[in-house]
């Protein structure tokens, strides 16, 4: 863009920011004293959201940065970060000019923590940097490394995937009850909501009892019969499974034959 921000003492130019949620939502911000819609995007007034100075360096160490901010907004509730609905969210930030809504980007990354109390919220930023912390070698494992249904395991998603409605909710227990056939195979999968006040949210499976699926994140109040859910099954990521199940030991991603750690610890034993 030609523009060029802070070129005299007096600028139109204001900081704006997008969170990107993994459930599909995208919420602007900017801390002007009235709306902005550009790139697609309504930048709401949100002067009390303070982002922190951001410094970009040459180096490989990441560029961290911070946003704080009250939960009186009605876009960020306490509901919200509570149930983790901005846990590993995109960001990107930069600054616009709110008279010709020229803008420019200048960080993009991802919330690495969210914190609230009483006074407000802060989000601790992490910049795409981050991604060079993660050591891309796999690790030798007796099993698979492969998330189900993902790259390396060669499996379609669609012949393990429904879509179902709540038949019960036990909040107490915090599992649903689905009208499935064989509830044991999903253990270990994913439910996804695709009605109520938890839509766009997936949780895991990590329990299976009398037809009913445990999750691994608190239900919400209003979560009841009737409320549709996409369902995906679950795999123990052993070449068993791999094998007998689903027919599909030639990707399995693992070693399933690799000695444990206990036989460095073994020593002839005379007879």
């Amino acid at each position: 863009m030609s523009r060029t921000f802070f070129a005299a003492e007096l600028d139109t130019a204001a900081s704006w920011w997008r969170i990107h949620r993994a459930d599909g939502v995208t919420l602007g911000f900017t801390t002007h004293d009235r709306d902005l819609w550009f790139g697609g995007v309504l930048h709401r007034s949100a002067p009390g959201m303070l982002p922190s100075a951001i410094r970009k360096s040459a180096s490989l160490a990441d560029d961290e940065a911070e946003v704080e901010g009250a939960l009186g907004h009605d876009t960020i509730r306490p509901k919200d970060i509570g149930t983790g609905r901005f846990d590993g969210a995109r960001i990107e930030s930069g600054i616009v000019d709110w008279e010709t809504l020229e803008n420019a980007a200048l960080y993009a990354g991802s919330i690495a923590a969210v914190s609230q109390d009483a006074a407000g919220f802060s989000a601790q930023l992490q910049s795409a940097k981050a991604a060079l912390d993660i050591d891309p070698v796999p690790r030798a494992s007796p099993s698979c490394r492969s998330r189900f249904c993902g790259p390396g395991c060669g499996l379609s998603a669609v012949g393990f995937t429904v879509r179902t409605a709540c038949e019960g909710v036990d909040h107490d227990a915090n599992a649903v009850t689905l009208p499935l056939d064989q509830p044991s195979l999903y253990l270990r999968g994913e439910l996804r909501w695709l009605d109520g006040p938890q839509t766009g949210l997936t949780m895991k499976i990590i329990g299976q009892s009398n037809g009913e699926l445990e999750l691994d994140t608190a239900l919400d109040a209003a979560i009841a019969p009737g409320h549709r859910v996409l369902l995906r099954q679950g795999c123990d990521k052993t070449i068993a499974t791999c094998a007998s199940r689903f027919d599909n030991a030639i990707n399995f991603q693992g070693e399933p034959h690799l000695p444990g750690n206990d036989l460095l610890a073994q020593y002839p034993q005379p007879r």
